[in-house]
């Protein structure tokens, strides 16, 4: 032994010691980072069966993509629930029996929840009060163009039969063709599984906008896919009678935001029902997600819809994408902190402060147009004229339209805090105005105090208030799903039958 080693404290060998633990340890740690990163370089895919341009069932598309196709199974939990969404089906009436008042001769009054994920499209569709069977006072059946969103059926017979033929009918008239749930072939390319878009009122909204969807980034494509029926759409009639196809059109021509569209349907004499007390005409916002998502910070960095509810994650050494949509506060280890590096509880909190904030005046908006549609019906119960009412009746129609575009957006209050701000902000104010409009109506009619509010405490009193026979609805619903029903499942089996699944 050296003298040197002699004179040596034995404190020094231990620290030499704990050093090359560590050296060897983070060695340790890039050798498995290369080996798992080669096993995701080396990996090649080897299909197990055929897929076909226009296959519509998701396990089929699973036979090849097992863990794609084993995370999208879980859209099937909707044990979830966060403050102000998740994936529970919440009665949204039962919640707030104002909504039943403001959309008072339209289907939503009679039945709306909460979505729930992807894989319960189809049967949250079929069972709505919405959907089905006509009463007296309606126009007619839902029509087939109502289908659009909610199954990869659609493209498929798109194909089939052209789109346009497709949109022509009733509701009831494809319920046995479509019977698989959101999937696979909504956004993807069997043969190579590329992204695309497979709904045509996305494409021909750009093309009308003088933009080529084609050349679309594949990070663009990851919110892209998404806004194919995350948007804001109505039923364009392609001639004004009652036998017009009612095309699926995406109302931006003049721009994508809340007043844009507003000026659209306005210029186009556009509304989607009168209302049943007030008789405004009314517009319905449908989920003008990805317009939000574009006015917000999220998009102007570059994040798309897949980074936050589709995040990357690793299995066996495989990098792939979570198709279990859903939202990022049940995810957020793999969503949010990728960039935000702070505690779980701090973004939550972060999150709630702005939905808490937005809702706080979004309700103060709901009781103002409720008043304001009451205020409507008692003027003309006292014979107000239509040129009296006309300019009253259009502040109301875009009051209700700022509430109902802010109200319809899932998670606009996170997607964009600044710009939901602004559109309840100005909703207010045109609501406020619809209201002064009328309390001098009402002065001329010789009536000069306030007019009750209505007793709506709960959604059965708000429904009783505007009309709704509910036992009516629901025995004719039922009756209509007794009789189609059986009929739609013998088709799907049908269908099941003539397809089968060809091996390699």
């Amino acid at each position: 032994m050296s003298a040197t080693e002699k004179k040596r404290k034995p404190w020094v060998n231990w620290v030499i010691f704990i050093a090359t633990v560590v050296v060897v340890f983070i060695l340790g740690l890039l050798a498995s980072t290369i080996t798992q990163r080669r096993a995701e370089q080396d990996y090649v895919y080897k299909p197990m069966v055929k897929v076909s341009e226009y296959e519509p069932r998701n396990e089929v598309w699973g036979k090849n993509f097992p863990r794609e196709y084993q995370s999208y199974l879980q859209t099937k939990d909707t044990t979830f629930r966060s403050k102000h969404g998740g994936g529970a089906m919440i009665d949204m009436l039962e919640q707030g029996p104002e909504l039943v008042v403001l959309w008072a001769g339209y289907g939503f009054s009679k039945d709306y929840n909460q979505g729930r994920g992807h894989y319960y499209a189809v049967n949250d569709v079929v069972k709505t009060l919405r959907t089905g069977a006509p009463t007296k006072e309606e126009a007619g059946p839902m029509p087939a163009t109502c289908w659009t969103c909610k199954s990869p059926d659609v493209p498929r017979l798109m194909n089939e039969i052209g789109v346009k033929e497709f949109y022509d009918g009733a509701w009831k008239d494809h319920g046995g063709e479509i019977h698989n749930g959101i999937g696979c072939a909504d956004c993807h390319d069997p043969q190579d599984m590329s992204l695309r878009i497979t709904r045509p009122a996305l494409i021909e909204a750009y093309e009308r906008r003088g933009k080529d969807i084609s050349q679309a980034s594949h990070q663009e494509m990851r919110s892209l896919v998404c806004a194919q029926c995350h948007v804001e759409y109505y039923f364009k009639k392609d001639r004004p009678d009652a036998k017009g196809v009612p095309y699926l059109t995406f109302p931006w021509d003049g721009g994508m935001n809340v007043d844009k569209v507003e000026e659209y349907y306005d210029n186009a004499g556009f509304s989607d029902w009168t209302h049943k007390i007030s008789k405004a005409p009314m517009l319905k916002a449908q989920h003008p997600d990805y317009e939000v998502y574009k006015t917000g910070v999220h998009a102007k960095r570059g994040v798309s819809c897949a980074d936050c509810h589709m995040p990357y994650k690793s299995e066996g050494g495989q990098k792939f994408t979570d198709h279990h949509v859903q939202s990022p506060l049940n995810n957020i280890s793999n969503s949010c902190q990728v960039c935000h590096r702070e505690e779980t509880k701090d973004l939550i909190r972060d999150v709630y402060e702005r939905q808490d904030k937005l809702q706080e005046n979004r309700v103060k908006l709901e009781e103002l147009l409720v008043r304001a549609h009451v205020e409507a019906g008692k003027a003309w119960e006292l014979g107000a004229t239509e040129e009296q009412m006309k300019e009253a009746l259009m502040d109301i129609r875009h009051a209700q339209w700022r509430w109902d575009y802010a109200a319809a957006t899932h998670g606009g209050s996170f997607h964009s805090p600044v710009e939901m701000g602004r559109i309840i902000s100005s909703g207010l104010i045109k609501a406020q105005d619809a209201r002064l409009k009328l309390s001098r109506i009402l002065s001329d009619l010789g009536y000069n105090k306030s007019v009750p509010y209505p007793d709506i405490a709960t959604k059965e009193k708000a429904q009783e208030f505007i009309g709704l026979d509910m036992d009516k609805l629901k025995n004719e619903k039922q009756e209509f799903l007794n009789e189609l029903y059986p009929e739609w499942v013998k088709k799907a089996e049908q269908r099941e039958k003539e397809w089968g699944v060809e091996y390699y």
